[in-house]
């Protein structure tokens, strides 16, 4: 019996099986993750890019705004910087720097790491959920979060990265699908260089068989539909990040918006030229432009900190087409705005009378 009311409601104390995304390099807002939490599902703080102070401050602000459970997402692998090709690949950056009026940046670039401030700060302020993307925490710091009660999820792409999760320990496991927007949970990158293409439909059921705790189903889940299905498969949840993307309290820039209401299920593609890393955004001059000169980008992160000021004077110049515009392929659902609360209620809706309608 297919009920919406499930283990994963339990075991994160949620009323409802819908998990906000943890989007990091800001869309994720204070506001947006209170108002999920608030409606009743998960929201979650995309905060791998944050600095310790700023998360400080977002954790405090989230706490006053809802007592009901919340999540952070980390990035789990180590920051190791490769610069050696810069010059290189300032060659193709420069000309795009010149058309939005910027300087070139200095000849020497790093890339913060505050992964380990950043999970010491988790447990210190007692956050419920941690879910990590790009691999999954040490023994030492899954010791030290199980010690205080903190629920472990993983983002996985394959099901040995599921079983690889299981094993250490994970409480959860959000299974990604190749729809999803952004960068995914992929930590076998040597193995698959652009992310295991294997869509949701197909990777839910066979992680759901291959393991014995909870899965999540992501990846071009917008609606009520997708839950239903996603439940059909054995997925006890969603995780949704585009739409949320699109609400009125994420924090992505007006003229992402727009791109996201006029964009299509053909718009998106894979692309490393931001960051170094796989991602699925939607196509623009930038990805085009780059891809096109045929020079493999910086790895992550230094691609990321090197496309950095680009992607800020873009946003500064409400110019869509050299910021890093990802999302998933359900665009075309994407309409217009609607607060963070009314998505929720409306997919738990749309899904109540789904399942009356087909089960009686």
């Amino acid at each position: 019996m297919i009920t919406l009311k499930t283990g994963i409601c339990e075991l994160f104390g949620i009323e409802y099986p819908i998990i906000q995304a943890g989007m990091a390099g800001g869309p994720t807002t204070v506001e947006l993750v209170s108002s999920v939490s608030e409606a009743g599902g998960l929201g979650t703080l995309g905060a791998a890019y944050m600095a310790p102070d700023a998360l400080r401050t977002a954790l405090s602000e989230i706490a006053q705004r809802t007592s009901r459970p919340f999540g952070v997402n980390l990035f789990a692998a180590e920051v190791e910087d490769d610069f050696s090709r810069l010059e290189e690949v300032q060659q193709i950056l420069n000309p795009f720097r010149t058309e939005l009026g910027i300087a070139e940046p200095p000849a020497s670039l790093s890339s913060p790491d505050w992964s380990g401030e950043q999970f010491d700060i988790c447990l210190d302020f007692g956050v419920p959920i941690i879910s990590t993307a790009f691999g999954c925490l040490s023994a030492e710091q899954m010791a030290r979060a199980k010690s205080r009660n903190i629920k472990i999820v993983a983002m996985v792409t394959t099901v040995e990265e599921a079983k690889t999760a299981e094993r250490i320990g994970v409480d959860a496991i959000v299974a990604q699908g190749s729809e999803a927007g952004g960068h995914r949970g992929t930590f076998t990158l040597g193995k698959h260089p652009f992310g295991a293409q294997i869509g949701t439909m197909s990777l839910v059921p066979q992680i759901v068989d291959a393991v014995g705790i909870p899965v999540v189903a992501a990846g071009g889940i917008a609606d009520g539909r997708g839950l239903v299905a996603s439940l059909f498969l054995g997925a006890q949840a969603v995780q949704i990040g585009t739409r949320f993307l699109s609400s009125k309290e994420s924090a992505a820039h007006e003229m992402y918006k727009q791109a996201l209401f006029e964009s299509t299920e053909e718009s998106t593609v894979i692309t490393k030229s931001f960051t170094g890393r796989p991602a699925r955004g939607i196509k623009n001059r930038f990805v085009e432009e780059f891809e096109q000169k045929n020079i493999e980008p910086l790895p992550f992160p230094s691609q990321n900190t090197a496309t950095k000021d680009i992607r800020a004077a873009a946003a500064k110049a409400a110019n869509p087409e050299f910021m890093s515009l990802w999302a998933g392929q359900t665009t075309r659902m994407l309409t217009h705005e609607m607060a963070a609360a009314d998505i929720v209620r409306t997919i738990m809706q749309e899904a109540e009378q789904l399942l009356k309608k087909n089960l009686g």
